[in-house]
Order: C-alpha cells, then sequence, then structure tokens
C-alpha cells in the first residue's frame, strides 16, 4: 500500500466535526450504540457492559468512554493520514486494540456495522453540517484504523499455539 492522500480540508472536517460531537458525549456515545444494536441487535453480548440489559444504558461511564476511544481515534487517525500519509496509532495501542478485539470475537464484518453506525451518529449530531464530503472524510480514517486492527487480529491469531 503506498501513501494515502487525505487532504487539508478532509482533516479539518473531522475535527469540525467532532468538535461539534463533544458538546453531548453523552448523548451521541448514547446514539452511537443504539445504531449499532438497531443495525446487528446480536452485536450486544460482544460489549460487558450492554450483556446484562435490554436497552442501551443512558449514562453507563463504560459506553461513553467506548464510543468516545472510536471518535477520538478515528479523528487521530484522520489527523495522522494527513500528516504521514499513514495510520500512525502507537504498535501497543494497536496490538491492544488487536488483542481485545479478538478476545472478544470480533470478525471483519463487524467493523462495518460500528462504521455504519458512526456515520448515522455523525448525521445525527451534525444536522445540516453533515455532507458527503464530511461522511467520505470519516469513513476513510475510519477504514484505515480498522485496516490496522484487522491487520493485528491477523497477526495475533497466527501466532496462537
Amino acid at each position: 500500500m503506498g501513501e494515502i492522500v487525505f487532504t487539508d480540508k478532509q482533516e479539518a472536517l473531522v475535527k469540525e466535526s467532532w468538535e461539534i460531537l463533544k458538546h453531548d458525549i453523552p448523548k451521541y456515545s448514547l446514539h452511537f450504540f443504539s445504531q449499532i444494536l438497531e443495525i446487528a441487535p446480536p452485536a450486544k453480548d460482544m460489549f460487558s457492559f450492554l450483556r446484562d440489559t435490554d436497552e442501551v444504558p443512558h449514562n453507563n461511564p463504560k459506553l461513553k468512554a467506548h464510543a468516545v476511544k472510536v471518535f477520538k481515534m478515528t479523528c487521530e487517525t484522520a489527523i495522522q493520514l494527513r500528516e504521514k500519509g499513514k495510520v500512525a496509532v502507537p504498535d501497543t495501542t494497536i496490538q491492544y486494540l488487536g488483542s481485545v478485539h479478538l478476545k472478544s470475537g470480533v470478525l471483519d464484518p463487524h467493523f462495518e456495522v460500528v462504521k455504519e453506525a458512526l456515520v448515522r451518529t455523525l448525521k445525527e449530531g451534525l444536522g445540516e453540517k453533515y455532507n458527503e464530503e464530511v461522511e467520505g472524510a470519516w469513513s476513510q480514517a475510519y477504514d484505515h484504523l480498522a485496516l490496522a486492527i484487522k491487520a493485528e487480529m491477523k497477526q495475533e491469531n497466527s501466532q496462537k499455539p
């Protein structure tokens, strides 16, 4: 894979939209997870903090933290794609994410579910500021982050005795 072209404008769009969503983290975290469960109800069992409940808990700190992590890492990935032309998340972070996702039984299609939930949350949170360019920028950043995590999962899986 060669260098990825991620423009200044794309980076700005991601940063701006994250700044908007940041104003109401509890609301958008809840929306994000509600979307995941709407798209793929069985995903509930993959999140320890959703397993024993029939609804998405409104003020679950773990849920908030997890949603913020997804948004923040995607945002950071966008910045790195523009600066370095690649995903430059620290190896330890990617190894950890690979390991956690592997242990949780995450498969490739699950990344698509999360991406769709992310896009729906952006739509909800940005209102008229949402457009195809914004979606494209976030999607590209998310795809590259997901690829890095999937590669790490494959590697860890192949090292199992």
